[in-house]
């Protein structure tokens, strides 16, 4: 039995999103979405453009403010009206665009805004440096160039300098929007040994792609949302890629799924 299955199976759900619903000028984005996650879970959300995932997900970073419906922590209910809420609760999210500053190296991108001071009130650059290496050499063992701009790193390295920024701030949950995007395969396989190495240490994650070959690579269960609604959520081994494509395309739940409000009836 995987780790992830140990947990569903034992632990309360790092994260549950219940019944919930949001609509921009009478168009329901999310409606009555639910869908949880585990400690040490990749959780693999897939959809058409429009379907809503990015919108669910942008409710739980604070991004949006949902119109109804209910966030567990840990089993309590949580109260997320902005990202700095959803910080306070350990939930980070790793956009596609990456967000860090090419002109800079490593150590000042972790610490970007939260900058360590010395008594003088100069910045600590041997501080930061230490504990860039200390975060990359837990994550990424091979991570090297601490002294380089990141816009010199490859894109499977700045994606480690990204997850290492959140993790350094305690990230429980981390949500990654299309991270292996443009990447080739050797890049692909970077991100794919930092989930493992994520997974781990018991972080939680959401992977937002349009890539089902990536979600079946990487995650334990696939979320399928379609017009706004989850068609069905399943454990990757429970399904097949023509089976999640049928999810996508139609709104067919299969036998091995657990069908959502939006499921096709038959």
């Amino acid at each position: 039995m995987t780790q992830a299955a140990v947990a569903t199976a034992a632990v309360t759900p790092l994260v549950e999103l219940s019944d919930i619903s949001i609509a921009f000028g009478g168009i329901h984005a999310v409606d009555r979405a639910s869908i949880d996650l585990y400690p040490g879970e990749v959780v693999g959300l897939l959809g058409h453009n429009g379907a809503g995932k990015s919108t669910l997900i942008k409710i739980l970073s604070g991004a949006y403010k949902r119109d109804s419906g209910t966030i567990r922590i840990d089993g309590e209910e949580a109260t997320i009206n902005n990202p700095r809420d959803a910080k306070a609760y350990g939930i980070e999210t790793i956009y596609q665009t990456l967000a860090v500053a090419d002109n800079v190296d490593a150590a000042a991108n972790l610490f970007l805004g939260r900058e360590l001071v010395t008594a003088l009130g100069t910045l600590d650059d041997v501080a930061m440096e230490a504990k860039a290496r200390e975060v990359m050499g837990r994550l990424n063992p091979n991570f090297r160039r601490f002294k380089e701009p990141v816009k010199a790193l490859s894109g499977g390295q700045r994606q480690s300098v990204a997850i290492a920024r959140a993790i350094l701030f305690n990230a429980r949950v981390l949500i990654m929007d299309e991270p292996t995007a443009a990447l080739g395969p050797q890049e692909t396989k970077q991100v794919g040994d930092l989930i493992t190495q994520l997974k781990s240490e018991g972080i939680g994650i959401f992977l937002i792609s349009h890539d089902i070959h990536d979600v079946f690579d990487l995650a334990d269960r696939v979320c399928v949302m379609k017009n706004g609604q989850v068609v069905g959520t399943a454990k990757t081994d429970d399904v097949t890629k023509d089976e999640v494509l049928g999810m996508i395309i139609l709104g067919k739940c299969p036998p091995g799924a657990v069908p959502g409000p939006g499921a096709m009836r038959e």
